[in-house]
């Protein structure tokens, strides 16, 4: 359930890996992304001890910028990522995000879903408790945005963004778009 009943703005669910980590991208850098290598456990979890790929880090790709413009939108930020309570502790601070947000924990990992869901999407929908969402993920598909529209209604935006580039402006002028729609 979302722990932030007490703030009036729709939530704004935010995966790690894809819209701000483009981690499919060619060309990051050329976009201001700037390389970052870190250990988050799930991932180092898949490795095997002393592996080349655990002594290097998964390579996370972050825009500093895109910090304060998910601040600034107007919407209150919940962490929607595997990387779960670390995303505070690694991704915030290269974003330049100071204080901890609200994060989904997810009571299972990966798991397959029997009508052919993302895994998040049930959660994510029960996490909400009914309050208007905004959701950005790499993995969405038609079947989830169906999904959600008959079980929480009108007022959820899911936004697929490619994880070759990241989140693109046209990905923040919906955002603001959606969220005077709901207010």
């Amino acid at each position: 359930m979302s722990e932030s009943q007490g703030d009036a703005r729709p939530l704004l669910l935010i995966d790690v890996d894809g819209p701000l980590n483009p981690y499919r991208a060619r060309w990051a850098r050329r976009h201001g992304y700037a390389s970052h290598r870190m250990w988050p456990s799930v991932w180092s979890a898949r490795h095997a001890e002393g592996s080349r790929a655990l002594r290097r880090g998964l390579r996370v790709r972050l825009r500093a910028a895109d910090g304060p413009r998910l601040l600034a939108l107007p919407y209150t930020p919940v962490w929607a990522t595997t990387w779960a309570h670390e995303a505070n502790e690694m991704i915030a601070p290269a974003l330049g995000i100071e204080e901890p947000l609200p994060v989904i924990d997810w009571p299972r990992l990966f798991e397959t879903d029997p009508e052919g869901l993302y895994w998040k999407t049930r959660y994510v929908v029960a996490w909400a408790a009914g309050r208007p969402f905004a959701w950005i993920d790499d993995m969405v598909t038609d079947l989830d945005v169906r999904y959600v529209a008959e079980t929480h209604g009108p007022h959820a935006l899911l936004l697929r963004i490619d994880p070759r580039t990241g989140l693109r402006e046209a990905h923040w002028e919906r955002l603001r778009e959606w969220a005077g729609t709901v207010a």
